[in-house]
């Protein structure tokens, strides 16, 4: 990124009468580790690190200053000014937070024209990968240049060698402080089979743990319930980060979760339609379909579709983030006087003959980071409260909020009221500004604290999915020419793997050799080759070859 493709940037939002509401904030689709996410659009809950095994914070706060900060409202409640646990970051730093607040629906794109401009916020959270793009522009301050003045942001990167790769621009400079997700020794992980536990407990069918057992346990539940569809998913039909058809369906038969993606025994990304198993995981979604046992609009609904078919009972069987299963049972048995004895629980994770059985555990270092702009009046004591901030006292602020307010220790280790119930994440963030999305910057201890609070039942579920979860990839640093060659490939490349994979899953396609060689031909017309070989490339340069 220079200062022409900063120009180019601003004509084109300015030219284009780009709005808020419209763009994904510049994310590419790019193949990483699985994002880490919750019933209310964030992360589900996981073990975690404490706030980078943080040094002491500052002993002197800096003086009384005011610093604004962009945040977007959610869905669980909007951002509040008068939050208690930024009052009480207040009196400790002398630091007050005006925050800037947008819907969550602009977000993106207003981060887009203020970086175009140069007029962000003093703390914004963005994508680590715009910190490194508009850093080196003057958009946002070199960290590095302070950190004999910061001992906890100091500590941070040398702790977490892989935030500091995401942190680091082309010019050496770090202009992040990427949000930790998740504690990898503890395998964490987002996605659960679900299943209707009444139902099956009632027709008295045993957990599935083949691709074929599954199809049995489908057309179980068909012949008991013929109009019904057991089978759905949520869309869009393939995503790294989704638990959609086709992620889940080519990671059994074929090792590959997606499309692309690194191979689960090796650092190595690769292409699913390159694996022995590929036509095997046409077959089987193309024989669901035809039975009447999937979804038949499984790559048109809307999460309001999905949701009602799960709760109405005409779709039994789901794969979802396993932190929403709670809520959905409880809008199940509130939406139906019938639906009393409605249940959700899960089934084990299966794969082919001969793939390995897995999901990626959620990543240890998230997409995003906390950047300060490099126009900031007072630097210094920017830098200062930032370094607060990331010390313990000022991560369990953040992350966990008052001690006794909104959490205990139990055991010498934080967990969270229980007043607040098996979805903590909803009053903390409303009421509290706690684990708020685009402004926490450490939710891995936050997903730690909740999950110690876990009933048997959703222990159970950790403890049985346990055997499944591996470490998750390392996020890539692409410089800007894999940048370029990303943007000009990947989307028609995905593009058309949807497209393609959903007429052979719908029959619209005939599944034999010839059709799947030309599917590979085209695949590779359309850049598979290039990508599979800038992602290894750009891999091995930001974490060293093994």
């Amino acid at each position: 990124m220079n200062k022409k493709t900063l120009a180019t940037t601003l004509t084109a939002i300015m030219c284009g009468g780009l709005i808020a509401g419209c763009g994904s904030g510049g994310q590419s689709a790019a193949p990483q580790a699985p994002a880490a996410k919750d019933a209310g659009g964030a992360a589900a809950p996981a073990q975690a690190p404490a706030a980078a095994a943080p040094a002491p914070a500052a002993s002197q706060p800096p003086k009384a200053v005011t610093f604004t900060w962009l945040a977007a409202n959610r869905v669980e409640g909007p951002v509040r000014q008068d939050w208690e646990t930024f009052k009480e970051i207040e009196k400790k730093t002398g630091v007050k937070i005006d925050f800037q607040v947008v819907s969550e629906e602009s977000l993106p794109e207003k981060r887009k024209i203020m970086y175009a401009t140069n007029t962000v916020t003093d703390f914004t959270l963005v994508l680590n990968q715009d910190g490194r793009d508009f850093g080196p522009e003057k958009v946002f301050l070199n960290l590095k240049n302070y950190l004999d003045k910061a001992p906890n942001i100091k500590k941070f990167f040398d702790t977490y060698p892989e935030a500091r790769a995401q942190a680091t621009a082309s010019d050496g400079g770090y202009y992040t402080m990427p949000v930790l997700e998740s504690d990898p020794s503890t395998k964490g992980f987002n996605y659960a089979w679900y299943v209707r536990k009444d139902l099956q407990d009632k027709y008295g069918l045993k957990p599935p743990t083949t691709a074929d057992e599954f199809y049995q346990f489908l057309k179980a539940f068909k012949e008991k319930n013929p109009d019904s569809y057991p089978l759905t998913f949520r869309t869009p039909v393939s995503a790294p980060n989704l638990a959609s058809i086709f992620t889940v369906f080519l990671r059994s038969f074929t090792g590959v979760e997606g499309y692309i993606n690194q191979l689960p025994d090796k650092e190595e990304y690769a292409y699913a339609g390159y694996q022995k198993g590929f036509k095997d995981a046409l077959l089987f979604m193309n024989k669901l379909y035809a039975e009447k046992l999937l979804d038949p609009e499984f790559a048109l609904l809307t999460t309001a579709q999905w949701e009602e078919r799960m709760i109405t009972g005409k779709s039994l069987v789901t794969y979802w983030w396993k932190a929403d299963m709670d809520p959905l049972v409880e809008k199940a048995r509130k939406a139906n006087a019938n639906n009393k004895d409605y249940d959700l629980n899960v089934i084990p994770q299966f794969a082919a003959d001969g793939i390995k059985n897995y999901q990626f555990a959620r990543p240890a270092v998230g997409v995003n980071g906390l950047a300060i702009a490099a126009n900031v009046k007072d630097k210094d004591a920017a830098v200062k409260f930032m370094d607060f901030l990331f010390s313990e006292e000022g991560t369990n602020l953040m992350s966990l909020g008052i001690l006794n307010k909104t959490y205990k220790l139990v055991d010498g280790k934080p967990r969270y009221m229980e007043e607040f119930g098996t979805s903590p994440y909803v009053p903390l963030r409303r009421d509290w500004g706690v684990w708020f999305p685009n402004v926490s910057i450490n939710n891995a201890i936050a997903r730690a604290a909740w999950e110690r609070g876990l009933d048997k039942k959703n222990m159970d579920i950790n403890a049985s999915y346990a055997q499944y979860i591996i470490d998750s990839p390392k996020s890539i640093v692409k410089n800007p020419e894999e940048q370029e060659l990303e943007k000009s490939k990947l989307n028609n490349l995905n593009k058309y793997l949807d497209q393609r994979l959903t007429e052979f899953v719908t029959g619209k396609a005939p599944i034999n050799d010839q059709t799947v060689n030309e599917f590979m031909d085209q695949s590779k017309k359309l850049g598979v080759d290039d990508l599979l070989k800038m992602y290894n490339a750009a891999y091995k340069r930001t974490y060293g070859a093994k």
